[in-house]
């Protein structure tokens, strides 16, 4: 007789690849015609491409990306992160990066979903004594890519069935967020979020300094302001905010303000002067120089392009 446990293990790879058909279906459904969809379940947007893209700057909120079809891949600080339905993608603290869909077709569009991460709810896990989380402290950037296991596609599968049975999203969804942050900490990536979520730890203490500056993106940016925030030495800030963004406050500020105000250009009308005085710019040649370094092109010849094409991933950072 074949053990039980025997069985489950043969099983969990085509259990496995039926989840992954589900959630791809289950996008396919939500998003229909569209290339993203903000659900009804709070923090849950869908997201659809029939074609590869170019890459395009955008700010990673806290949160969790699973492609259920097709392939994407998320540059910062020189490193590429190139995932696909075996694996998700973390983001735990605001990121400016370079993202772009790298396989997708009109017969297998590339079908993903983005989950945003509450941090007091990774904090409220984290404080019950019968939850463990690996205490090794994390290397690299607040950016990771993890395995997708059974469970946890499991939990995002239920996440999506509920866009079928509206009046339960209110009662449920809360319940499965919670659990799909415990799959993530119990994982090797949940070292990374523990650290963000832990009061008093440099990660933690470095992450409000992020949030500051995403925040206050127009205001001047002064460093000591910045340390005292913390609550660290200005080396041992700049130290732990290169470790988690791969790049200073000030590029951090920079890309940010540059975002916003190709947002603001493109999709809401402003025109070059006025969208540099709004995200804190007092030379609009400065501005204009530095958008030109960043994006390859100027403002008005970088707008018109988008315009042209496709604004939908472009998001403003600063009204997230």
């Amino acid at each position: 007789m074949i053990p039980s446990s025997a069985r489950n293990t043969d099983m969990a790879p085509d259990r496995l690849e039926e989840l992954k058909k589900e959630l791809a279906g289950r996008i396919a459904a939500c998003v229909g015609s569209e290339q993203k969809r903000i659900t009804e379940v709070p923090g849950l947007t869908v997201h659809q491409r029939t074609a590869p893209t170019p890459p395009c700057s955008m700010t990673y909120e806290p949160s969790l990306i699973v492609t259920a079809q097709g392939r994407k891949r998320v540059e910062l600080g020189g490193k590429a992160y190139t995932y696909g339905s075996s694996h998700y993608l973390l983001a735990s603290v605001a990121l400016p990066v370079v993202a772009r869909v790298v396989e997708a077709s009109e017969q297998k569009p590339c079908l993903a979903l983005s989950f945003k991460l509450h941090i007091p709810i990774v904090r409220e896990l984290l404080s019950r004594e019968d939850i463990t989380v690996a205490s090794d402290v994390p290397k690299g950037p607040a950016i990771a890519i993890g395995e997708v296991t059974l469970e946890l596609l499991d939990s995002f599968c239920r996440l999506m069935r509920l866009l079928d049975q509206p009046r339960e999203i209110s009662f449920l969804h809360g319940l499965i967020e919670r659990e799909i942050v415990f799959r993530v900490l119990q994982g090797p990536e949940g070292a990374r979020l523990r650290a963000i979520a832990t009061s008093g730890d440099q990660s933690q203490r470095t992450a409000r300094v992020i949030a500051w500056i995403k925040d206050n993106f127009a205001k001047p940016l002064r460093i000591e302001e910045l340390a005292e925030i913390a609550g660290m030495g200005v080396s041992t800030l700049h130290h732990h905010f290169r470790a988690l963004t791969a790049m200073s406050p000030l590029q951090y500020q920079k890309q940010i303000r540059l975002q916003e105000a190709r947002a603001r250009m493109s999709i809401h009308g402003l025109d070059v002067g006025s969208a540099a005085l709004e995200v804190g710019y007092e030379s609009a040649s400065q501005f204009t120089r530095e958008y030109k370094r960043f994006f390859g092109q100027t403002p008005m010849r970088d707008t018109r392009t988008l315009r042209s094409t496709d604004t939908s991933q472009l998001e403003s950072p600063g009204a997230r």
